[in-house]
């Protein structure tokens, strides 16, 4: 959540779809004074029906939160997603998960995906080995790196994203250059795969 742009920078109609049962996106929307973008809390279940309905309002831009482990939430998530973005932090234990988030998205199809170095420290060369590691192990890995910043926690204690918080700080920027990086990149894949419909896209976190 601590990347996701309000609509006002996207000029899309966004909706996030909380899969999650910790339901961390939930709580962030329930501490926001906006109206936008819309959290709606759903079971797994029911995702398809969600999908349904933000398209049916409108929605542009749609982003499924899922438990921050290999689920069938997350397996469910990938299967519809145009593309799952898998954040991983710097550290041992997180890349070493990737093992199961491999054969997750073996069983969701092998959906397109994209690693996305989360939390490291802003000093020193951890995310840099950690994104050479990820890459020897096959996965893609999102050029631009969002750094251990403080604008991540007091965006998201008052209901904020950090381009919200603080337009014109370093949170701000890493998370806009992620957004233009990854909407060029599911251009480029829908463009591909050919599919001439104006459908939202619809990305995992």
């Amino acid at each position: 959540m601590a990347w996701l742009l309000p609509p006002c920078r996207t000029k899309k109609t966004a909706a996030v779809i909380d899969t999650d049962p910790q339901a961390t996106a939930t709580n962030w929307t329930d501490r926001r004074d906006a109206e936008t973008p819309w959290v709606v809390a759903s079971p797994v279940a029911r995702i398809k029906q969600a999908i349904a309905a933000a398209l049916s309002q409108g929605v542009e831009l749609l982003l499924i939160d899922t438990p921050p482990h290999a689920s069938q939430e997350a397996a469910e998530a990938a299967r519809v997603a145009d593309l799952v973005l898998i954040p991983v932090r710097p550290h041992l234990f997180d890349i070493e998960t990737l093992k199961t988030v491999r054969d997750l998205l073996k069983l969701a199809g092998e959906p397109p995906s994209l690693v996305v170095i989360n939390q490291a420290p802003v000093q020193g060369s951890a995310a840099q080995q950690t994104a050479a590691a990820i890459r020897d192990m096959g996965f893609t890995v999102a050029p631009t790196v969002l750094h251990q910043r403080a604008a991540h926690m007091h965006a998201t204690n008052v209901g904020q994203g950090p381009t919200e918080f603080d337009p014109s700080g370093k949170a701000a920027a890493e998370v806009i250059q992620l957004y233009k990086f990854t909407r060029k990149l599911i251009d480029k894949l829908k463009k591909e795969a050919n599919h001439g419909q104006t459908e939202p896209t619809r990305a995992r976190a």
